[in-house]
């Protein structure tokens, strides 16, 4: 298992955390421009958006910064996509905060060239973050992992969960697309967001499960009951997710 994820000489590695730390900074500042302003918390133009995707973006950059350091993958591979994983981390948040700032739709917004240019790019790096992603979890999955049963456990089920969380974000965006091209903007906008809660749900379980594991490996548990207790906590968190996803179809 690695013990020391992040070398003393490690620029990258540590620069992957530091731009985690203030994109997490950035979505606790606009929590607090929601709490002084005047818009909604729901809807397209909102500071919803760059709270929580400054927050999410943020909190999951350190994580997969972390988890990845279990997987077998060669070190300038891993380097790579952390790199282009951390770049596309800032382009998608900053792109959601700039056109917050406009009082702009971020996503599915062809109403001028430049909304249009900004909704193609955070499109794009959806795309990275898939295919980035998706390299990271097939590693996982597979068990291709220097790590204890506990933690190889909760690997796998982290990706997992992160992976449908990827496909119910690539879904929402292809029903908001159809839904721009048929009817409305706002009914577009109404539609697209039909997954928001079960994304939010799956998206976190490679913070949580792999955390936890963490946590329980250093409470000197012995490894059988570690496992127990992950395999448990993986059950509950499917159910949750599967709960979340009912709900979120029955409000459609």
């Amino acid at each position: 298992m690695t013990e020391t994820f992040i070398p003393r000489n490690d620029r990258l590695l540590r620069t992957c955390l530091l731009i985690s730390g203030l994109l997490v900074l950035s979505g606790v500042v606009h929590l607090g421009v929601f709490a002084v302003g005047d818009r909604p918390w729901q809807g397209p133009v909102s500071w919803r958006k760059p709270a929580t995707f400054g927050l999410s973006f943020g909190v999951t950059l350190a994580a997969i910064t972390w988890v990845t350091s279990y997987l077998r993958i060669e070190t300038a591979r891993r380097r790579v996509l952390l790199g282009v994983f951390a770049a596309d981390c800032v382009v998608e948040v900053f792109g959601i905060t700039l056109q917050a700032w406009r009082d702009q739709p971020s996503h599915l917004n062809s109403t001028t060239p430049f909304n249009a240019a900004v909704a193609y790019t955070l499109a794009v790096g959806g795309g990275v973050l898939i295919v980035v992603l998706g390299t990271f979890a097939n590693l996982a999955i597979r068990g291709r992992t220097e790590a204890a049963p506990p933690m190889r456990l909760a690997l796998r089920a982290g990706f997992v969960l992160l992976l449908a969380g990827l496909a119910s974000g690539a879904a929402m965006i292809a029903v908001g697309s159809a839904a721009m091209h048929t009817g409305t903007a706002a009914h577009a906008y109404k539609v697209t967001g039909f997954l928001k809660g079960f994304h939010a749900v799956t998206l976190h379980g490679v913070v949580v499960l792999p955390g936890l594991a963490w946590v329980l490996e250093r409470r000197g548990l012995d490894e059988a009951a570690q496992y127990r207790a992950i395999g448990l906590a993986v059950a509950l968190y499917a159910v949750a997710a599967s709960v979340v996803l009912v709900l979120n179809l029955l409000a459609l």
